[in-house]
């Protein structure tokens, strides 16, 4: 007797990924975590709206269309990810001098930009703009990429930081903004190594049948699979991390109660 299962292995982390985020956005909204990581919210907002975007629009609309759909939902993404960096990096060390934020911040971004102009091909920009109706488009693809590789040095980058020295500037370990970062680092740890990966193939193997160009496409295939399940790894430990509140929030928030003034007690009236 053979099992017959009827989802692919893509719908199935489609549906845990959509599921997951859901789940993490009554999280956000129930526990009032959206006006502390606005940004955050937003990045999981977009998210999950692309997700439904590939299933909704696809094979219902043109694929020109479809395609400006996606670069612009590349690009919006890229940028709001590059905001949950900075609003991270606020909460953590926002009690750090002008000066020395600064600093940290040009070299932060400096070697994130380094990483980005080296790491994998710039087309030329006459193939950029080789077609008119088309150089847009590319344009914009070119940006989501190159941004998005430069949001995840610096996610890996703020995550040093924080996990170093958080906890002098009050975001230690049990802290939500390390424990986002946390998340967002391994994430962007994963896809970086899945990117890294996936560039050594494509440019030391080179297939001569078409059995081995379908291996090494699958290959491809599950490495980004497994950089799925780490998100969705990621998902869940935020849902646990958030679910519950910062030590010293109770006590917080107690203190932030008005206590009522005590009234005097009315005398006692005499029996006439």
């Amino acid at each position: 007797m053979h099992f017959h299962f009827p989802f692919t292995t893509a719908q199935v982390l489609w549906t845990l990924t959509f599921a997951a985020q859901l789940t993490l956005l009554v999280v956000l909204l129930g526990r009032d975590r959206i006006k502390r990581f606005p940004w955050f919210t937003a990045s999981i907002v977009l998210f999950s709206v692309r997700l439904l975007i590939e299933v909704l629009l696809s094979g219902r609309l043109a694929p020109p269309a479809l395609r400006i759909v996606f670069i612009t939902m590349a690009d919006l993404m890229a940028l709001v990810g590059l905001l949950v960096v900075a609003e991270m990096a606020r909460r953590a060390f926002g009690g750090v001098q002008r000066r020395t934020w600064v600093l940290w911040t040009v070299a932060a971004v400096a070697v994130g930009c380094a990483v980005m102009a080296t790491w994998g091909p710039w087309p030329a920009w006459k193939d950029l703009t080789r077609d008119a109706s088309l150089a847009v488009l590319r344009v914009m693809q070119l940006l989501a990429q190159k941004a998005d590789m430069l949001m995840d040095v610096l996610t890996v980058e703020l995550g040093l930081l924080i996990v170093l020295f958080g906890r002098r500037y009050g975001a230690g370990w049990r802290s939500h903004t390390q424990r986002i970062v946390i998340g967002l680092w391994t994430v962007a740890t994963s896809w970086l190594l899945v990117q890294g990966s996936w560039q050594i193939i494509a440019t030391s193997v080179h297939p001569h049948t078409q059995e081995e160009y379908e291996r090494i496409i699958g290959l491809g295939a599950k490495l980004v699979n497994a950089n799925k399940v780490v998100y969705i790894a990621a998902l869940l430990w935020w849902i646990a991390s958030l679910w519950v509140d910062e030590p010293g929030s109770a006590t917080v928030e107690a203190a932030a109660e008005p206590v009522e003034a005590p009234t005097a007690e009315e005398p006692p009236q005499l029996a006439e």
